[in-house]
C-alpha cells in the first residue's frame, strides 16, 4: 500500500480524554489527520476525520481493533474504513 486514506468516526457520551485517546492510538500507527470535524450537541460527542497512512506495511486490521478496543476503553464507538468503502456506504 503506498499510500490510504481511512474515515474515522467517533460517537458517544461527551467526557475528557476521548480526542486525546483516540489520537494518541493514531500517532502510534503513525497515522496522520487529514481533515478533522468534531461536534457536541448536548452531551453527544460526534468527531469524523479523514486519515492518511503512508506505510506500506501498515495493518488496518491491527489499526482497527486497536481503535475499537480504545473507543471500548473511553465508552465510545469507533469505526475505521477505508475511503472508497465509506463513500460507497453512503454515497446517494
Amino acid at each position: 500500500m503506498s499510500s490510504s486514506r481511512f474515515m474515522i468516526t467517533v460517537i458517544g457520551i461527551d467526557k475528557v480524554g476521548i480526542v486525546a485517546g483516540i489520537t494518541q492510538v493514531m500517532a502510534q500507527y503513525n497515522v496522520n489527520i487529514v481533515d478533522i470535524s468534531q461536534t457536541i450537541m448536548d452531551d453527544l460527542f460526534t468527531m469524523i476525520m479523514l486519515a492518511q497512512v503512508k506505510d506500506e506495511s501498515f495493518d488496518l486490521s491491527a489499526f482497527q481493533q486497536a481503535m475499537s478496543e480504545k473507543g471500548s476503553e473511553l465508552g465510545v464507538e469507533v469505526k475505521v474504513q477505508h475511503e472508497d468503502v465509506f463513500r460507497f456506504m453512503h454515497r446517494i
